[in-house]
């Protein structure tokens, strides 16, 4: 189905939330501690758009706005509205409405807490662009401005070496990963000749018939597996929980950890269900769900465990979304919804406890419940969901995923039992999350607890609840949620049928209830457990996490090498080095393409053509031979009085003149400023050296001659010349084009230029002007070498 075109209200949603973060510290200022409920109308407003789209979206129909922004490189700020940008937008802006509030509360009277919603509203802007830009390139500016955005928010308590060092990790890895995805998109869109996802999505087997589906699948997997946190990249997601806890809740579990989801998802009709796609997505979901649970189970800390068993999540959801099975699929989607509602309502029910008791550690908490009463209602109710039972949302995703490994032919099996022992530890989590702080015999804690205030548990209740009312309406989440985002990833319109209880007895049935048995009988073995693998990781002892620290350590050292070795305080390195690498340059592709330019034929030349071919030969022997600097640098100007005949003799009378002056000036020039520098007569390079030298010289001129050769072998396009000759009497009224192209059609540049020539005299004139104290020898005089050393130095 064509999209249908929509007005700009859209584009404008995406841009509200900068907007706000403009007037949030503002607002700050004058509402001080209630700046939370203004600031959150805006993405409820947001949210209450695109709850527009759920109708006419579930319907089968999709939309497009456009914006021109660089139309010259064919980029446009343009939307794309489906059911899988639709159920992304919502969550983004209805979960970041309650964490503005929940940021309200947990940051009350922070001296910056301006600054932290500022921050926080340009990752929600930023994240609502990538979701919905129909535009490939769009799409990466916002990719990397979550990177960013992400970088400020998880390094907002900058005076703490953990929060910088986490931040940088963060921004590393996934920016990194950013760059990798935009060689993707640049190969997509040469290989293809599309730029707009709809249009690629509308011809769904272009990059699979290009030939460069495998490049191009590389590409697309590194962004989306360093995003989403995906094994070896997971290290970096539980490092951020360093930020404070509205960080850890919105960007780190239901927004931008699912982004690599999301861009997996968006391809799926373009990349998946071929034998790579299924086996490699697959594989490393499978790894990445088991090796977050596994530390989920090692932790102790309410935010770290939530942490990893979301690395365990994104793992489940990349398996799922790796089968290419539909129902797996839709499993995929429901698990999604779930995992937001429930993930978010759990981090800020750990912060709740932090901010009101004063300790995370689950070792430290007990008898919470009569305390915390709200608190306590809202994280059981989450944690059920999160342990896969009913009557939650969380019960049907886990029903329908097994529906769809249990199905898959070509690795169902497999697949089924890592999902089962996932979801065994996942309950495993939930059950410690939801039992442990609450239950039991009241502990001491470093702070009197007691209820949060409204802000802090209106998020935690309302997400946990929603995921008990979309469970209660099964049919209807199907309908409305389910299903088009279903259809976007299958690329066909699909209509599904959810329900709460299963109709009979089947395998997802009894495997969820192997699930839970498996569940409640690891975790009343919790404390064992925990040792066991704790034994088993100081055993391993390396991990990814050290492997960055050795990484970034590595580079730098790297970059300290580097820079002793070429950043000398020499001149003549500078020199050599510059000139070396324009060599390499300008030799090197014709080399390696072998389209180096036919040599010409040698014409038959005049008596006095070859005379000034003599007269150059001369100058440059004469250099070579020269004994002293001021005699070598005379010599070269014979070059240019060659260079000024040859245009004579071509009927360049002017230009003739402006070489011969050019000329003429340099020489006079340069030798007035060797009579200013304390220039030793002669060049004291050894032979080797000078040899290196020669060898430089001869291949960048070598390399220039081949590139002029290349240039006038190709086909003249005389447009530009016609042009300039018809218009330069007419328009600029001069009868000399060379001198009208210089002072009217160029006369900006011209003007630039002489800037330049202007600025550098001064700079040349300023060293010439630096006195450096002699530092005498023995005898009272300045050794030769030493006078050529600081000359190198100027």
């Amino acid at each position: 189905m064509t999209p249908a075109a929509i007005d700009d209200t859209t584009l404008y949603a995406v841009l509200a939330p900068f907007a706000a973060a403009v007037v949030a510290p503002i607002l700050t200022r004058w509402f001080k501690h209630n700046a939370a409920w203004p600031l959150a109308i805006v993405p409820g407003l947001i949210f209450l758009h695109f709850a527009g789209f759920i109708g006419p979206v579930s319907e089968g129909q999709t939309f497009v706005a456009s914006m021109a922004w660089a139309p010259s490189y064919g980029v446009n700020f343009s939307v794309y509205v489906d059911g899988l940008s639709t159920l992304f937008a919502l969550l983004i802006s209805g979960i970041g409405t309650f964490i503005i509030l929940y940021a309200g509360g947990y940051l009350k009277g922070h001296p910056q807490q301006g600054r932290f919603f500022s921050f926080l509203f340009m990752f929600m802007g930023a994240m609502l662009g990538l979701v919905l830009c129909n535009n490939l390139i769009s799409l990466f500016i916002f990719w990397e401005l979550t990177s960013i955005t992400s970088f400020l928010l998880i390094g907002f308590d900058h005076l703490r070496a953990a929060s910088r060092r986490a931040a940088v990790q963060a921004l590393v890895v996934t920016g990194g990963g950013g760059l990798v995805l935009l060689a993707g998109f640049i190969v997509i869109i040469n290989a293809t000749g599309e730029i707009e996802m709809s249009v690629l999505l509308s011809s769904p087997d272009l990059i699979k018939d290009s030939g460069l589906y495998v490049p191009i699948f590389l590409l697309v997997l590194g962004g989306a597996f360093t995003k989403s946190a995906q094994f070896p990249f997971h290290f970096w997601l539980p490092n951020a929980m360093e930020a404070p806890t509205p960080v850890s809740a919105y960007l780190h579990s239901a927004t931008m950890v699912k982004a690599g989801v999301y861009l997996l998802m968006r391809v799926h009709p373009l990349l998946g269900d071929t034998a790579l796609w299924t086996t490699v997505l697959p594989l490393f979901g499978g790894i990445t769900l088991l090796v977050g649970t596994i530390l989920a189970v090692r932790m102790t800390d309410l935010k770290l465990m939530l942490a990893y068993t979301t690395v365990a999540s994104l793992g489940l959801l990349v398996m799922l979304t790796g089968t290419s099975h539909e129902k797996a699929l839709e499993g995929a989607v429901l698990y999604l919804l779930a995992h937001s509602l429930f993930k978010g309502a759990l981090f800020m029910v750990a912060g709740t406890i932090d901010h009101e008791a004063g300790t995370r550690d689950i070792t430290k908490l007990g008898g919470l419940r009569s305390a915390m009463p709200i608190t306590f209602v809202a994280a059981c109710l989450a944690a059920l969901s999160m342990a896969g039972l009913p009557p939650f949302i969380g019960f049907i995703a886990k029903e329908v995923l097994y529906y769809g490994t249990w199905g898959w032919l070509e690795l169902g099996l497999p697949i089924t039992v890592t999902a089962v022992i996932g979801n065994s530890l996942m309950l495993v989590i939930a059950a410690a999350v939801a039992i442990k702080p609450f239950f039991g015999p009241k502990v001491d804690t470093p702070k009197h607890a007691h209820e949060g205030p409204v802000l802090l548990f209106a998020g935690p209740v309302f997400l946990s609840v929603t995921g008990l009312g979309l469970a209660l309406i099964a049919h209807t989440t199907g309908v409305l949620f389910v299903g088009p985002t279903l259809s976007s990833l299958l690329g066909e319109f699909k209509s599904i049928d959810l329900h709460l209880w299963p109709t009979k007895i089947n395998a997802p049935l009894i495997l969820s209830v192997i699930t839970i048995g498996l569940g409640i009988a690891l975790f009343t073995q919790l404390d064992r457990l925990r040792a066991i693998i704790a034994g088993i990781l100081a055993a391993i002892g390396w991990g990814p996490d050290k492997g960055f620290d050795q990484f970034v350590s590595g580079v730098v050292g790297f970059s300290a090498w580097i820079t002793r070795h070429l950043q000398t305080g020499k001149m003549h390195t500078y020199m050599m080095l510059t000139f070396g690498f324009t060599a390499l340059a300008v030799l090197l592709p014709g080399f390696l393409t072998n389209s180096l330019p036919a040599m010409p034929k040698m014409p038959e030349y005049r008596f006095y053509e070859w005379g000034i071919f003599f007269i150059a030969i001369l100058g440059l022997i004469a250099v070579l031979i020269a004994k002293t600097r001021l005699t070598a640098i005379v010599s070269l100007g014979i070059q240019g009085f060659a260079v000024a005949l040859i245009f004579m003799m071509f009927g360049a009378p002017d230009l003739s003149f402006t070489q011969f002056m050019v000329e003429t000036l340099s020489v006079v020039i340069l030798a007035l400023v060797m009579t200013r520098l304390n220039l030793s007569p002669r060049d004291h390079r050894t032979a080797p050296a000078a040899l290196g030298t020669g060898v430089i010289a001869a291949a960048v001129g070598l390399g220039l001659t081949l590139t002029l050769l290349a240039i006038t072998q190709q086909p003249f396009d005389s447009r530009l010349s016609e042009f300039f000759t018809e218009y330069s009497r007419s328009i600029a009224h001069g009868r000399n084009i060379v001198n009208v192209i210089l002072v009217d059609f160029r006369g900006v540049d011209t003007l630039g230029e002489i800037a330049v020539v202007v600025l550098a005299g001064l700079c040349v004139l300023a060293l010439i002007r630096v006195r450096t104290k002699p530092e005498p020898d023995s005898e009272g005089s300045e050794p030769d070498v030493v006078q050529t050393q600081k000359a190198e130095a100027r």
